[in-house]
């Protein structure tokens, strides 16, 4: 983190041109007057106060300070936080006061945003689509279902088109909010939503423990059905024991969802359930979720449960259309890992019944490429090398399905993750260091330093206020023009984050280019020396050790997670006294987790660890490193488990955190390597293979935290 000395001094250029209300399509405004420098601790501390006052509530001391607070760089923010207190009881023409104050600002939308929720909570359909139009996220999935309410109610002949997109994003919201819920409940009264569409979103809710959203979707469809919702949610095993009468009298949904909700936690249950009572009295379409279900369930038990069993489930499905994504990904995940070789056909097939947007996905574009491959007759004695050009696809005279394959891999083949860097490689190339781009040039350069978005979200990360400055600088590079900004205007805008070393801002914004590829902005190495020499010193590959803190803390010293973990290498606390003791660091106290090279130490000795205990295998490393040693040790399978590939392992982790994390440590590490080697470099090779522990290698260490 900069200090507020450093900050002021790399700021002081470009301080005379922020202005609070600047705007990139209102030159013609009249400018407000300039915001006091940056770095002035007495109004700094103002700002901070307000934001403190903000998170608790305090509508009071936030009309005291905001006097204080005009004329500061942050006085947008200060504003924000002021009226999003009270905005239940503004009146239309403050808001419109206050957006016009900060035209073209982050907190211009984001007043707007919060305003077009509470107009579709009142039902002020006029002044909602006055003001929607204006809106310039896009991003609110609960403000799109009020504007597409809005809009059939305007024109309900388009009404196909717009059932199917709110009850898209009905679908993905987990909790329960009041726009899509309305939206999904006229588009029901008018039949262009079908009850199965409403039913699918009472069992999604249950699935996820989410009641109210569960109870909310059993009001649109069965209200008289009400009364039993709580009861069956609370107790299912209760309901579908007891209910018998009651449920012939109203809905046998019910039962689905009652069986949906047990299934979650008691797959044994739920199974008997359906095989000695209720099965035959479902559909084919409740069935087929319930199975496909407790297929999930099962899958997602990895070392514990037989990847056969759960496909043994998955087989008593009928029609994998009836299935969600979710379910169709972990019958494919199963089939991966069905034995010593993969299911291809199985795989196959879950994949090609998933909606296209899931099939579009970079993991499954690769393993349909794979089984595609799978089932082609031996390859030819010398590799074939296929030249990787974006965006045009190899027309060589191949079989159709090995030409289908190759176009697959073709279309996602990069070093910018995980299946990208696999791709590649099945095309036999290997990964290295792209082409620098073109540096951003003076004029862009100046662009980004006169953005007042980006200097506003420089300023709050420098003062503490690293939400804030985040949401700030990710609406000024994404959101505040359409299509958010061009490819040479985001390399200029991570520049200027880089120079600040703002290292979170840097790599994430670069990340998004879509042509050119700066690895000395995505991969950055601040403190390279300590970090070299801490790896080396006890044989551990600096470009891993890189790869975890880029996935960890993306270079913020002062990260810390919300169970506890600190530092560059976020660790948690148990973990640094344990490790500390084990290094014979003497002395050590919680309070220096926090040190630069404290927390290095502890958390390359903590990866040593880890890594030594799980016979050197760093996917199952970074599987520790994130959710502890003992898990890994179990998803690695029991005695007689195949020995499976390392990529298969990983997309087979049962915690979407964890399997996220390995794939994008390890991608990483790759491309770390390629930058400090200059070599190219080999994914697969660092992956290998995972399996079961050797009988002849030591016992696991119980003890490491």
């Amino acid at each position: 983190m900069l200090s507020t000395f450093r900050f002021t001094a790399l700021f002081a250029a470009a301080a005379c041109c922020l202005l609070i209300t600047a705007s990139p399509t209102a030159s013609a405004q009249t400018p407000a007057p300039l915001p006091s420098a940056p770095g002035n601790p007495v109004i700094d501390s103002v700002i901070l106060e307000m934001n403190q006052a903000f998170r608790r509530g305090d509508r009071k001391r936030l009309g005291q300070l905001l006097p204080q607070a005009r004329g500061h760089a942050l006085e947008p923010w200060a504003a924000y936080w002021e009226l999003r207190q009270r905005l239940g009881e503004a009146s239309a023409q403050e808001v419109q006061d206050f957006m016009s104050r900060y035209a073209g600002s982050y907190q211009e939308d984001r007043l707007r945003n919060d305003w077009l929720l509470l107009l579709g909570q009142r039902r002020d359909w006029a002044g909602f689509a006055a003001e929607y139009p204006k809106y310039r996220m896009g991003d609110d999935k609960e403000v799109r279902c009020y504007a597409l309410l809005v809009e059939y109610l305007q024109s309900p002949g388009d009404a196909a088109r717009i059932a199917q997109e709110v009850k898209k994003n009905w679908l993905s919201q987990r909790d329960a909010d009041d726009g899509c819920t309305a939206a999904a409940e006229r588009l029901y009264g008018s039949k262009n939503l079908t009850a199965e569409d409403v039913w699918q979103k009472a069992r999604q809710s249950s699935e996820a423990n989410r009641q109210k959203a569960a109870t909310d979707a059993v009001r649109i469809v069965s209200p008289e059905s009400l009364p039993l919702v709580t009861e069956l949610l609370n107790s299912p095993a209760k309901f579908l024991s007891e209910k018998h009468l009651a449920i012939r009298q109203t809905r046998k949904e019910l039962v689905t969802l009652a069986l949906v909700k047990m299934a979650s936690s008691d797959t044994a249950a739920a199974t008997n359930m359906m095989e000695t009572k209720w099965g035959s009295q479902l559909t084919s379409e409740e069935r087929n979720w319930v199975w496909g279900l407790i297929g999930k369930q099962l899958a997602g038990r990895m070392g514990v449960v037989p990847a056969s069993e759960s496909l043994g489930y998955f087989s008593r499905v009928t029609r994998e259309s009836d299935l969600t994504d979710e379910m169709l990904a972990w019958k494919a995940r199963a089939a991966l890992r069905a034995g010593a070789l993969p299911n291809w056909r199985q795989m196959l097939s879950s994949i090609n019944a998933m909606s296209q947007e899931a099939r579009s996905d970079p993991t499954w574009t690769y393993w349909k490429a794979r089984a595609l491959l799978a089932n082609l007759p031996p390859a030819p004695t010398q590799p074939m090398v296929v030249p990787v050009t974006p965006g045009v696809i190899n027309t060589i005279t191949i079989a159709p399905q090995r030409a289908e394959a190759l176009a697959l891999m073709q279309s996602i083949a990069s070093v910018r993750g995980f299946y990208e860097q696999l791709a590649l490689e099945e095309l036999g190339q290997k990964i290295t260091v792209p082409p620098k781009p073109a540096p951003p040039m003076a004029e862009e350069k100046q662009a980004a330093g006169l953005n007042a978005g980006l200097n506003r979200a420089a300023y709050a990360i420098a003062i503490g206020l690293r939400s804030e400055g985040v949401r700030e600088w990710n609406y000024s590079t994404s959101l505040a023009k359409p299509g958010g900004m061009t490819d040479r205007e985001l390399l200029a805008a991570a520049q200027f984050a880089c120079d600040r070393e703002i290292w979170d801002r840097c790599i994430n914004t670069s990340e998004r280019t879509k042509t050119e590829i700066d690895f000395d902005q995505r991969f950055p190495m601040p403190f390279r020396d300590a970090v070299v020499r801490r790896a080396q010193s006890i044989n551990l590959d600096p470009a891993y050790v890189y790869g975890l803190i880029r996935q960890e803390s993306r270079f913020i010293m002062d990260a810390r997670s919300g169970v506890g973990a600190s530092g560059l290498m976020q660790v948690m606390p148990a973990t640094a006294r344990e490790t500390a003791r084990r290094l014979g660091m003497v002395g050590f106290t919680a309070d220096q987790i926090t040190d630069r090279d404290t927390n290095i130490a502890i958390g390359t000795g903590y990866l040593k660890m880890v890594l030594d205990d799980l016979s050197g295998s760093m996917p199952l490393a970074a599987a520790a490193y994130n959710a502890g040693p003992g898990r890994p040790r179990t998803w690695r399978g029991q005695a007689g488990s195949p020995t499976l590939e390392a990529a298969i392992w990983a997309e087979s982790v049962p915690f979407n955190e964890t399997r996220d994390y390995v794939k994008k440590v390890l991608s990483n590490t790759t491309n770390y390597a390629a930058i400090l080697t200059g070599q190219p470099q080999s994914l697969k090779a660092r992956l290998g293979t995972v399996g079961p522990r050797d009988a002849a290698q030591p016992e696991p260490d119980k003890t490491l935290p």
